[in-house]
């Protein structure tokens, strides 16, 4: 069975789109995956759309979302690192992957955690398959 897994961070606009980007593309025999913002912004950063299609992952169709777009139970919950206290999603288990935000910098820097996400995601996988969350 699937497990639900929802990344999420501030805005919705770049890491967590990323992670729900490669949950989907690599992980999607056992991620069932969504992502979300604890506030409203009004688009994916381009450059993030950017360098994951430059990786094969089309987020052309991405939109930032709440919270209350996804569904109110899920079995793993991670965070990004934003800094700031989500609101309680309940899950069976959570953790935050600490991840500097890009926004703002050069294209290496969305490359650099584009990478550090799919190392991430991969990881994820690994564990649900051996059942170990």
């Amino acid at each position: 069975m699937k497990k639900k897994v929802a990344f999420v961070c501030v805005h919705n606009s770049c890491r967590s789109q990323m992670a729900e980007g490669w949950a989907k593309k690599i992980g999607s025999d056992v991620i069932e995956a969504y992502s979300a913002g604890t506030e409203e912004y009004p688009e994916v950063k381009p450059k993030a759309v950017e360098v994951m299609e430059e990786a094969g992952v089309d987020m052309s169709s991405h939109h930032p979302k709440l919270l209350s777009d996804i569904p109110e139970e899920i079995d793993i919950l991670i965070t990004m690192g934003c800094n700031v206290v989500c609101p309680y999603v309940p899950n069976s288990h959570s953790e935050d992957w600490g991840l500097e935000d890009p926004s703002g910098g050069p294209i290496e820097g969305f490359k650099e955690t584009r990478d550090i996400i799919k190392e991430k995601v991969e990881d994820l996988i690994k564990r649900i398959e051996k059942e170990e969350l």
